[in-house]
């Protein structure tokens, strides 16, 4: 037996000596290929789950070439050749693929179709790919890469995204991108840091910021989910309030729902089940020892009912009694998802505080639309205004001078396509149509109706009408486009919270550059000097050589003049159809009674108090504007009462009218 035994040892070296000689040896794998054939079943696999350690060995081994493999992984351009289970690149080539040795990017041979694997991560893996990939990215040489691993960060945040910024944070020489890197450093510290001091410090150092991030990292500290537990609440529960069944918090029928979906009471049987159950047990005319002759009321059905119960035949009924026994045995309370208490204390205080800044710039954000809303009336009435302090006429077709702008803005939009000089070209060709359409409309018409105000009024309300539908004629009915330049496209966005647009930023600056324009008309020109002087007193004027027909002509044409160009103004925001003047008339009278006729400083006035009045309605009732136009009319009614000639009483003749 010994004898065999050292034979056939005998017979396997030498088996083994052959093999040796005539096999070649194996190459010897580079690092990066023994990595990905330690995790090879799992590559091949494609399962998410499992993936994870793969996917971190190859982002932590620190090979100058694994971001590149994991690149190649997620566009799916890692193959396995079937042969020796080895991992290449390929590229197509003749008779089938090329491949591509992922550590020295030397070919290593080819491969037909049949012999090499796709390895093809599906949607789940490719994101896990994306989370690794972050690291590199963070330290990218090129700014807009680290920006744009930032902005993947902050979109799907991890606990290893934490771990990456801090290790590259020092290092970041780019200012802006250094303030965001901390910024994100310090969210996912609230989120993932498992030392609770440093996740306390970090959201204490966010109190106030009113950013939409910081909300969304804190709002999950405060979150609750309602329990319910046998006796008192487990210890160590971060319980945000106990609840007791019966309050406004808590009803009772939902309580009790609570107990029996977690298994802790009978279901409730209702009468229709009892009705049903009843039925079902008929026996000799009697159900659970009740006649069934007797059973038109409810108690009788629920004795019935317990008789059936005892018998074993229907599960048991749930009395009123019952009920309040298995709640009173029960506690029921909200519970924070985060489970230190101080962290949550400190969340809740940052929430408080952020809430009330929060608060005062949703108040700034409110405060800028109003004053937006004011220039817009400004510009809109302070041609009104001029007109009615001077000459006293109630023009209702100063709204279609508003409407004429804008047409005119459009028409030169179509001859111009560069908008920046179609607006430039737009706003004093609409000011030179409106001037001409009001003088001959002053000279046609109104100059026949002075010291006749009822008249004036129907005649320039016919007016309005005839010029609506003439515009209708020309432009049709369906609303025309008003193309603001690239410029002003977009909002300044001071923070997350208060922001405004660049064209309403324009039309404010517009009105500024009208109230700067009539000021120095009025206080400069001789024009200005004959208008005030006709305004104060029209008969001493006209004894000082002043011409006052040729006074109310300019005046109402420049008063035209300026809704036109008040009309290109508005029509870069607001549709331009034939009726937009009809939006802005009402407003524009308002503005002018209560600021007070004829005085520019009583307009702006009146513009600003419509404007915040306005504002401040809607964002009481923000989902009825016809209430707050109703309010704000009800407002200036009472306002006028105490007030009659407005905010800035006019001297002389509108005065003694």
């Amino acid at each position: 037996m010994r004898i065999l035994l050292a034979a056939l040892t005998l017979l396997c070296l030498v088996a083994t000596a052959r093999a040796q000689d005539i096999a070649p040896e194996s190459p010897a794998l580079t690092p990066l290929q023994a990595l990905l054939q330690e995790h090879r079943a799992a590559i091949e696999q494609g399962a998410r789950r499992g993936i994870g350690p793969a996917i971190e060995a190859l982002r932590d081994s620190g090979l100058p070439e694994a971001r590149s493999v994991l690149e190649k992984w997620q566009a799916r351009e890692l193959w396995l050749r079937k042969s020796d289970g080895l991992f290449f690149l390929a590229e197509p080539a003749e008779g089938g693929y090329r491949l591509i040795d992922p550590a020295t990017g030397e070919t290593a041979g080819s491969a037909t179709r049949d012999e090499v694997t796709q390895i093809r991560p599906n949607s789940g893996i490719r994101a896990v790919l994306a989370g690794a990939l972050v690291q590199f990215q963070l330290t990218d040489p090129n700014p807009a890469v680290r920006a744009a691993a930032l902005d993947a960060i902050a979109r799907r945040s991890e606990a290893t995204h934490l771990d990456a910024l801090r290790a590259v944070l020092e290092d970041e020489t780019d200012p802006r991108l250094k303030a965001r890197k901390a910024r994100l450093e310090r969210l996912l510290t609230i989120s993932f840091d498992p030392d609770p001091d440093a996740r306390i410090a970090a959201i204490e150092g966010f109190s106030g910021d009113i950013g939409v991030d910081v909300r969304a990292a804190l709002n999950p500290l405060v979150a609750t989910t309602r329990a319910v537990t046998p006796g008192d609440p487990p210890a160590g529960e971060n319980i945000a309030r106990r609840l007791s069944p019966g309050s406004d918090a808590l009803e009772r029928e939902a309580a009790y729902a609570m107990l029996v979906e977690a298994g802790l009471a009978p279901p409730r049987i209702g009468r229709s089940e009892i009705r049903a159950a009843l039925a079902a047990n008929v026996e000799d005319g009697r159900v659970g020892g009740v006649p069934v002759a007797e059973l038109n009321s409810e108690d009788a059905r629920e004795r019935a009912y317990a008789g059936l119960a005892a018998a074993g035949l229907v599960p048991a009924h749930v009395t009123e009694a019952g009920i309040d026994a298995a709640l009173a045995a029960h506690s029921f309370y909200d519970r924070y998802a985060e489970a230190d208490p101080r962290v949550t204390d400190a969340a809740s205080a940052a929430l408080a505080t952020i809430a009330l800044m929060v608060g005062v710039n949703q108040m700034a954000d409110l405060a800028l639309d109003a004053l937006s809303l004011a220039s817009i009336y400004f510009l809109a009435a302070i041609g009104l205004a001029i007109t009615f302090g001077v000459m006293r006429v109630i023009n209702m077709a100063h709204g279609e001078f508003i409407m004429m702008g804008a047409y005119t803005g459009y028409v030169v939009q179509q001859l111009i396509p560069d908008y920046t000089i179609s607006i430039l070209v737009a706003l004093p060709l609409a000011f030179a149509i409106t001037f001409g359409a009001g003088v001959a409309m002053e000279r046609l018409v109104i100059r026949w109706l002075y010291n006749r105000p009822l008249e004036t009024l129907l005649a320039t309300f016919g007016i309005s009408i005839a010029l609506q539908q003439l515009a209708k004629n020309i432009f049709g009915t369906q609303a025309r486009p008003l193309t603001s330049p690239a410029w002003l496209d977009g909002a300044l966005v001071i923070n997350d919270v208060v922001s405004i647009s660049y064209i309403r930023i324009a039309i404010f600056v517009l009105a500024l550059l009208f109230l700067g324009l009539f000021l120095f008309i009025m206080r400069r020109t001789r024009l200005g000097l004959e208008v005030r002087a006709v305004t104060q007193n029209p008969r001493m004027a006209a004894s000082m050589g002043i011409n006052p027909d040729r006074i109310n002509m300019l005046t109402f044409g420049l008063g035209s003049g300026i809704a036109g160009v008040a009309g290109v103004a508005i029509g870069l925001y607001a549709k331009v159809t034939s009726e937009l003047g009809q939006d802005y008339i009402v407003q524009s009278f308002m503005t002018v009674v209560v600021g007070g006729v004829g005085n520019i400083w009583g307009t702006l006035l009146g513009a600003t108090l419509i404007g915040f009045l306005q504002k401040g309605i809607e964002w009481f009732n923000p989902s009825n504007t016809l209430a707050a136009q109703t309010y704000m009319i009800l407002f200036i009614i009472l306002f006028i009462q105490f007030r009659p000639r407005g905010i800035i009483a006019l001297k002389g003749r509108a005065a003694g009218d």
